[in-house]
């Protein structure tokens, strides 16, 4: 048994294998470094830096927009888990996070911006979830956006709080 099978053996809920072709058994990811296998409710990617997890839900599906394991984000760390103020769900993955709640919907959550919101509480702070994925102009210019506001890094000034313009 590989640890894609043990990790099925414990969260059952996942479902059954489903054959994409190329039969019910585990693949090895493009990248070499690791293999996955998607189930009826979800996907298990393993490697043998982070272990096997599960991704499942509107996680899953943003997880596989952004590249999967071969996307920056890269493996994942945890299996979906709640949050603690009981709204959304999350993900931590090699290179960041996806964030998903019922009003918000699933974005991803990276480097400086993250570990910002992360030390001032997540999604119990006065950011929120994220309503956006990281975006910018540029990698030396990037923004997040949160229902609670916007928070913006640069390599000079760091993480700062955004101020958002109006429209009008």
């Amino acid at each position: 048994m590989s640890s894609i099978d043990d990790k099925w053996q414990t969260i059952q809920w996942i479902g059954p294998p489903v054959d994409a072709g190329g039969g019910m058994n585990e693949a090895p990811n493009p990248d070499g470094r690791g293999s996955s296998r998607d189930f009826q409710n979800g996907t298990i990617e393993w490697s043998p830096q982070t272990g096997a997890h599960e991704v499942h839900g509107a996680i899953r599906d943003h997880y596989a927009q952004l590249g999967g394991p071969e996307g920056f984000l890269g493996y994942p760390l945890t299996d979906e888990t709640g949050t603690p103020d009981g709204i959304g769900r999350y993900n931590h993955f090699e290179q960041g996070s996806i964030y998903w709640s019922p009003a918000t919907g699933a974005h991803e959550v990276h480097g400086a911006i993250r570990d910002y919101w992360g030390q001032h509480g997540w999604e119990r702070s006065q950011y929120g979830y994220p309503i956006s994925d990281e975006e910018g102009p540029s990698p030396a210019n990037r923004l997040s956006r949160f229902q609670g506001g916007m928070l913006s890094w640069t390599p000079a000034g760091g993480v700062r709080e955004a101020v958002a313009f109006d429209d009008d």
